[in-house]
């Protein structure tokens, strides 16, 4: 099919199958089917450990499996030989709509949307993994359209769903360390090159992958090396970075703590790269190896607050009250909040908060939990999302929350790409830096306000054929 047809067709759609749950006929009634049916789209790598997850439950079937890398999904296709095979998601939405109620999506960054958004038009609930998307526009229209159409959804960070991000939020909500004012979260990330050359060179298309389809709304190039299986994350073009790979995930705590919305300023300052004596390059088409954002809120309940993020081995200065042999976080990051009255510390994906000094966690009599548990160890993230389409089960990050959850984290991500924008002088000797400033953000209507050149990438640019709408 045409992607234009598509999208035309995608547009007219105003109504689909779905199983009627337990929660709308009421338990006294036997629903249509107590089964998720399910489309996957990424089913290799990460996408193939959120497939376990939901088949763990025991409630899903999955009717199709959607990857443009045969290598990649073939241990996921084995496993489930039964689902019709795609390489081309477009075919699944042509031919299978009216046989699924969700879909699940692992792919790159720079495809969440354009496949996910088709079939949350069609009314169909919707798991994506984090970043929700890969620029801002995209996860404002994916947080609208799962409102308008009263689906399920649910981003994949799994930290939402742990006992530690309901636990800091009940002990912060107790007054335990009084107004927080500030937040440090930092990530071992990235794990993969950033900071680097565009690649040279045309490799040969590895047997099994549709490049094409892979690169999907980016513009086309030859293939390299450099791009697959893991490190596309490093490249602007696909993914976002080490913030857009963790801040999702750490950053989660906070969100959820201090509901703070939209942020109304960022500023970055990255890694420089030299290629001779005084010789600077510009690779600015690749994420930076190690970056600092800082970004500002404003809460009703505790005013304004700063979250900086640090990247790239960098960290957040230790707090005095961290004793000997003690650490903040763990080996892959963490955040500190700071109150009036102390601080908590947390790890990667929300784990194991405490209290600073650690004397204090022998006098602090933690409040009774009050915040639903989501039950499960390893896939209570996948079955949280099942539960929630199947009984209505309210998601723990479902995209009202994770969309400006993913805005805040791309918002970012701009700040990072304004620090590394390089116009050449005109003398040839050198740099100019237009976009080291503090860009000064309208959340409500979306909008870098105090410079313009920043806004080209709140939306992005789409390949021809692959815009959405």
């Amino acid at each position: 099919m045409q992607r234009r047809k598509f999208i035309k067709n995608v547009a007219a759609t105003s109504a689909a199958f779905s199983i009627v749950p337990n929660h709308v006929l009421g338990k006294t009634h036997v629903p249509p089917s107590d089964t998720l049916y399910i489309g996957a789209f990424g089913v290799g790598g990460r996408g193939s450990g959120v497939i376990r997850g939901l088949d763990e439950t025991k409630k899903v079937k999955f009717v199709a499996l959607c990857d443009v890398d045969d290598r990649r999904a073939a241990d996921t296709y084995k496993k489930y030989p039964k689902a019709k095979r795609y390489k081309d998601f477009r075919k699944v939405y042509d031919q299978h709509l009216n046989e699924i109620d969700a879909i699940m999506v692992a792919t790159p960054d720079h495809t969440h949307a354009p496949i996910a958004l088709p079939f949350m038009k069609a009314k169909k609930h919707a798991y994506v993994e984090k970043p929700l998307t890969h620029n801002i526009n995209e996860a404002r229209m994916m947080t609208n359209v799962a409102k308008e159409n009263g689906i399920v959804t649910q981003m994949g960070n799994q930290g939402a769903s742990s006992d530690g991000s309901r636990e800091a939020k009940e002990w912060i909500q107790s007054g335990i360390i009084g107004k927080v004012y500030k937040v440090d979260c930092w990530t071992n990330r990235p794990v993969w090159p950033q900071g680097v050359p565009i690649p040279k060179g045309k490799d040969s298309i590895p047997k099994g992958l549709d490049w094409d389809l892979w690169l999907g709304p980016a513009a086309m190039r030859d293939y390299n090396d450099s791009y697959l299986p893991f490190k596309w994350r490093g490249w602007w073009d696909f993914g976002t970075g080490a913030l857009g790979d963790m801040g999702c995930h750490i950053m989660e705590t906070p969100f959820g703590v201090l509901d703070l919305g939209y942020p109304s300023e960022a500023e970055a300052s990255c890694t420089t790269n030299w290629v001779g004596d005084f010789v600077e390059a510009d690779y600015s088409q690749s994420c930076p190896a190690s970056s600092i954002v800082r970004l500002k809120f404003h809460t009703e309940e505790h005013g304004h607050i700063a979250l900086n993020w640090y990247d790239g081995g960098l960290k957040p200065d230790l707090p005095d009250e961290l004793g000997e042999g003690e650490t903040i976080g763990d080996g892959g990051g963490g955040s500190v909040f700071y109150g009036t009255r102390g601080i908590l510390v947390a790890d990667t994906y929300s784990r194991n908060a405490r209290l600073l000094p650690s004397k204090n966690m022998k006098l602090f009599n933690a409040p009774a939990p009050y915040l639903k548990r989501i039950e499960g160890d390893t896939g209570g993230h996948q079955r949280n999302f099942v539960e929630g389409c199947l009984n209505g089960v309210e998601t723990s990050s479902d995209f009202k929350r994770s969309g400006p959850l993913t805005e805040a984290v791309l918002m970012g991500n701009l700040a990072i790409r304004a620090f590394q924008l390089k116009e050449k002088r005109a003398n040839g000797r050198g740099f100019d830096y237009p976009g080291r400033r503090k860009i000064l953000w309208d959340g409500n209507n979306m909008k870098v306000t105090n410079w313009d050149k920043a806004n080209e990438w709140v939306k992005g640019s789409y390949r021809k054929g692959w815009e959405i709408s």
